[in-house]
Formats: C-alpha cells, structure tokens, sequence
C-alpha cells in the first residue's frame, strides 16, 4: 500500500465505515474540530479500507491495527488524519474503546458503535453528532501530544462510558488549550 498525494489540510477526517459515508455527521465533525483546533479540516473521500482489522472472536476491529493502516494507506500531506467508523473498536486490555490515537503522531480513529444513542426524532443525530466530534477531538488532541485532563467538561478528559462523553463541553480547558498551543507551534502547525 503506497499513501495517496495531493496537497492537504493539517487534518482530514475520513469515513472508513462499512457503508455509505454520513456526509452532514461527517461535516459537523469537520467543522467542530476547526474550531477546536483553530486550524482548516478536511473530508477525505477514499473507498479504500483496511483488510486485517477485524477480529471474528471478539466481532470488533483492533483500533490499533486500523491506526497501522492508516499511516501506509491514508493521504501523505495532512499532519493529522483521524478515520471514523461504525465498527466496534477495542485494544487489547479494554473490552471497548471509542477510539485511539498515537500520542503525538499522525493518526487517530473513532468509532460511533458505541456513540449512537437510543433514536427520538428530536435528539438522534445532533446527540450522535455532538458525541462523534467530542471522540475525534480527544483523539486528535492525543495526536498532537496531548494527555488526559482531570477536567471533566474538557474534552481531554477520559471517557470510559457516554457519561463521561456526554458531561464534556466539546473544547479545551484553559491548561489544554495553553499546552496545545505549545506543542502545535512547535510541529509548525499555523492557526487560522
């Protein structure tokens, strides 16, 4: 597997799911992680997925396997990729997780297995939403060095249920945000 080229944002979110993308989850996502992060975001559409990732004893695909992957199979130019899919993710210690990242690294994936609340016509997607960008953004915020928060509304904190999720505002706290600026100027990465 060779990296696919072309010019690229510092982060590009790509939907790595069994079926059809959700472009509007997708782009709400997108656009959260811009204004977390303050820098551009960008979907990224490839049909390609991985192939050893999925473990039939367990029914769930190894997250780090799929981050493996990722860095031989993903677009060269972004800083960051975070992928997000709708299997179930684990590592070898957990039971589950909703994602993974290499901690100051490149790759990042999520999971909305485990995200995706009871439906009500109200509530469904925006809750689907709200959970899917607070999970890629924690996971990101690992990619770029970043460790988890005893804040729990900062989206640093650690997520052992929906709960936890869902108690997060979806941003940095202030010693985040301080050590998030640290580390992204000096990888080079400019803010809008």
């Amino acid at each position: 597997m060779t990296r696919k080229s072309g010019v690229g944002p510092p982060i590009c979110v790509w939907w790595i799911g069994a079926g059809a993308p959700p472009r509007d989850v997708l782009d709400e996502v997108r656009l959260h992680l811009e204004r977390v992060f303050g820098v551009e975001a960008r979907l990224w559409l490839d049909a390609e997925r991985p192939a050893n990732a999925f473990d039939p004893a367990r029914g769930q695909s190894s997250s780090t396997r799929i981050l493996e992957w990722l860095l031989e199979a993903g677009p060269a130019e972004p800083r960051k990729l975070v992928a997000v899919t709708d299997t179930d993710l684990f590592i070898s210690i957990l039971t589950f997780v909703f994602g993974e990242a290499q901690l100051g690294g490149r790759a990042a994936v999520v999971s909305t297995a485990r995200l995706v609340p009871v439906r009500t016509a109200e509530s469904g997607d925006r809750l689907l939403v709200a959970r899917l960008a607070k999970e890629a953004a924690h996971e990101l915020g690992h990619s770029f060095g970043l460790v988890h928060c005893g804040d729990g509304r900062c989206v640093m904190s650690r997520s052992a249920s929906l709960i936890d999720v869902d108690a997060k505002n979806g941003g940095f706290c202030h010693d985040c945000w301080t050590r998030y600026m640290e580390l992204s100027d000096s990888t080079g990465v400019t803010h809008e």
